[in-house]
């Protein structure tokens, strides 16, 4: 490893990158027969014969056993060379499960020594969170959001002021999460570019509401900054957690609440101050209601219920008074005074005065951001969980546009991704999510689906005990021989969906997704449907083993794909420190590395 100018950490070296994705993609090229196999087709394609030597049984025993280290490997030393053993290299069958187990752990991200510590990077880059006031998301976030949010936000707000830049992109910015966070935390000015009408039009809404109240909430939080003072000395905690619940209480009997998954516009505000509604007469009077309730409890209003609004700048909204209600009282020549004023007021704006920008755009690896944005600066660009390609097209608009300085991407649902060697094509016309790096494209290597969903599996939820669903997929597994043995069908366009958590039995699970499959289901009698059940009932252990068989591999893969991104980063001139970082805590959020990079 080398250190970059400017005391950034410690980075893999191109060729370090790059001998530790050649190791990895050695070892997963005898393992493909396995990745690129699917649970599916377990009984009706006699999967476990052809690729596994040892029993069902011997299998879970083995992958339940705490990992040993292999005999002349002390001290965790080593090599390729000892897990060459782990495939038969005449049937290609999978021969030694503990071995196999010892490899996936070898070659994990972690073991391969190609990630940078975010400690370590935290550090190097500096500052001191001036912006920040200590937002507490998961007072409007789930909790898995909020993990992300806060830890991403963070470091993207120290790379912009490492590099001096205030501008910020998120692409498959969604329902604006991140883009809100960062731009009310951190004052940075953030352009969210998703290519859902509705996302984009769901985070104008939330800011719009945002922009509309708080003019009318900052005003009261500063009315007498004496007696707010005086209360907060006053007030032990427990009195202070009495006084916002029940003034939460009260405006929650008093407005009409929407589940959380109806709502739509509002998920980054907290309930107890802004409410969704479902008609637009019943959102201005709850607007009017919420706003009289609040000046009324102006006293018993806790700072903590104002802190995600206390963030934004002053200028940031637009002004909403009581005079504002009034304007028909007022003279025709006072009310021209006025709106030129307003006019002019919002003229002398800076470009600064909405910090968040919801669009709407689909992007490509040739998007012309300034086509989208049209005040395009020094920035950063960001995506968390950019799904399929949009990640891999996030690293080559950073590549390719002098004005990106950095990018952060996360990205998610490999399945999505679009592999240019999966059939066969060399296209070099297309633009292609995997490969990326120059050493995978030579090699024409591709996963297939099948592997690219198995990367998205969770490890480490399964390890602390969130099973995988044996007995649905048992379903699916034995409704695949059903349909090729009695209706002939080996690929059908229509899918089985989610039939398992609406069936009350295999039967009623066999029918009804004949049914969506439109396969005439009167020429199969329930004994039938039966009989196949009881024949391989008794081989469910064969699928729960060939499940855990793929989990243990999935990150293997999904390191694949990171160091092929990573590699392609090395392979560009312009790039002064590139590496991958785990963010987040991967129980919590198993899509947890990020690629970042800046440039020279």
């Amino acid at each position: 490893m080398w250190r970059p100018p400017a005391s950034l950490p410690p980075q893999p070296a191109a060729g370090e990158a790059a001998a530790a994705l050649r190791r990895l993609a050695a070892f997963l090229g005898r393992a493909l027969p396995l990745c690129r196999a699917h649970a599916t087709q377990l009984y009706a394609a006699g999967l476990w014969q052809r690729l596994v030597a040892a029993p069902p049984d011997a299998v879970l025993r083995a992958l339940r056993r705490p990992l040993r280290e292999p005999s002349g490997a002390a001290g965790g030393a080593w090599d390729d060379d000892t897990f060459s053993n782990v495939f038969c290299e005449n049937s290609k069958k999978l021969i030694n499960v503990h071995l196999f187990a010892l490899a996936a752990k070898y070659y994990s991200l972690s073991h391969l020594g190609v990630c940078t510590p975010l400690e370590e990077l935290l550090k190097a880059l500096g500052g001191d969170n001036q912006g920040s006031t200590g937002i507490k998301t998961d007072e409007f976030m789930n909790n898995k959001k909020s993990h992300e949010v806060q830890v991403m936000s963070e470091l993207v707000d120290k790379i912009a002021n490492y590099c001096g830049i205030k501008q910020v992109i998120d692409i498959g910015s969604g329902k604006g999460y991140l883009s809100s966070f960062l731009s009310m935390q951190y004052n940075l000015k953030v352009y969210g570019i998703d290519s859902s009408n509705t996302n984009t039009n769901g985070a104008h809404e939330r800011n719009r509401k945002l922009k509309k109240h708080w003019r009318a909430y900052q005003s009261r939080a500063r009315a007498n900054p004496e007696s707010q003072r005086l209360e907060k000395a006053n007030d032990s905690p427990v009195q202070n957690e009495i006084k916002f619940k029940a003034v939460n209480e009260r405006t929650l009997n008093n407005s009409c609440l929407q589940s959380q998954d109806q709502r739509t516009t509002q998920d980054l505000v907290p309930s107890c101050v802004f409410t969704e509604v479902t008609t637009s007469e019943t959102s201005k009077q709850t607007e009017i209601d919420l706003v009289a309730q609040a000046q009324c409890n102006e006293s018993e209003l806790s700072e903590e219920a104002l802190a995600i609004l206390n963030v934004l700048p002053a200028d940031a909204v637009e002004i909403f008074s009581s005079s504002q209600c009034n304007s028909e009282e007022l003279c025709e020549e006072e009310k021209a005074q006025r709106k030129m004023a307003s006019i002019k007021a919002k003229a002398s704006k800076s470009s600064e005065s909405n910090l968040y920008f919801p669009l709407t755009s689909y992007i490509t690896a040739e998007t012309e951001l300034g086509d989208i944005i049209t005040d395009l600066e020094d920035c950063i660009m960001v995506g968390l969980h950019t799904c399929g390609d949009l990640a891999a097209n996030t690293l080559r608009i950073f590549t390719a546009k002098p004005e990106i300085k950095a990018v952060c991407s996360v990205g998610c649902c490999y399945h999505l991704l679009s592999e240019q060697y999966e059939n066969q094509e060399d296209c070099t016309e297309e633009v292609w999510g995997f490969p990326m790096c120059q050493y995978l494209k030579d090699k024409g290597w591709w996963c297939g689906r099948n592997a690219r969903m198995s990367a998205c599996l969770a490890l480490e939820r399964i390890a602390v005990g969130q099973m995988l669903p044996t007995e649905s997929l048992f379903y699916r597994a034995v409704l695949q021989v059903i349909i090729e043995e009695i209706y002939g069908v080996n690929k059908s366009e229509r899918h089985v969906g989610k039939i398992f958590s609406k069936s009350s039995s295999f039967l009623d699970y066999v029918r009804k997704s004949l049914k969506k499959m439109e396969l005439d289901d009167s020429k199969l009698p329930d004994s039938c449907i039966m009989d196949y059940y009881e024949k391989y009932k008794h081989r469910m252990n064969e699928l729960e083993a060939f499940n855990m068989l793929k989990v243990v591999l999935a990150p293997c893969i999904e390191v694949l794909i990171l160091l092929d991104r990573l590699c392609y980063l090395k392979e560009q001139d312009n790039i002064a420190w590139s590496g991958l970082v785990k963010l987040f805590d991967p129980v919590k959020s198993p899509r947890c590395y990020a690629v970042i990079a800046l440039k020279k």
